[in-house]
């Protein structure tokens, strides 16, 4: 991966409307716990503020959050969350910048409960997410007026993320 920022294309944001792995929709509570208890993540990751929020209302607390303070666009007050390690950074819309796939890697070493805030947007480090977490590991993320999206990190998994990051575009489109 190249060290500029990337950025989404047009087929790669139709590809994107696609979960990019397992969708539990309405009270996804009991198969979410029953998930994590089964399979015991190497760590958990929620990306995004509403479905940070909602595992949180669940009872369970993921090792990592990425957050923007918006839900679908919209102001939100900052998601709760007993973060011992937080990083800042920016990341436009449509965009993965440098220093959001530096920070990604960098808060993927830390052991404690890691917050990531973002000033522009983080939906698309869920990517990063994927592609930096350690084999075994859990990846959600929130499919808008659907459900959560449980991505479980494989070696197939990551590859398939790979390819995604590299139909980005490095000039902005």
């Amino acid at each position: 991966m190249s060290e500029d920022s990337l950025y989404l294309t047009k087929e790669l944001m139709e590809k994107l409307k696609a979960p990019l792995g397992i969708l539990l929709k309405g009270n996804y509570k009991s198969t979410l716990y029953e998930m994590i208890e089964n399979e015991k993540p190497e760590k958990l990751i929620s990306v995004g503020d509403f479905t940070s929020n909602r595992i949180q209302e669940y009872g369970i607390t993921p090792s990592m959050i990425v957050v923007d303070n918006k839900t679908e666009r919209k102001e939100m007050k900052p998601v709760s969350f007993p973060a011992k390690k937080v990083y800042d950074v920016k990341n436009p819309a449509g965009t993965l910048s440098r220093d959001a796939r530096k920070t990604m890697i960098e808060a993927m070493k830390n052991d404690g409960y890691t917050r990531i805030n973002v000033d522009g947007e983080e939906d698309l480090m869920t990517l990063l997410a994927v592609n930096e977490a350690p084999l075994g590991s859990a990846v959600l993320y929130g499919q808008p007026k659907e459900g959560v999206v449980v991505i479980k990190v494989t070696e197939d998994k990551k590859k398939e993320i790979r390819n995604l990051l590299n139909e980005m575009s490095k000039e902005r489109v």
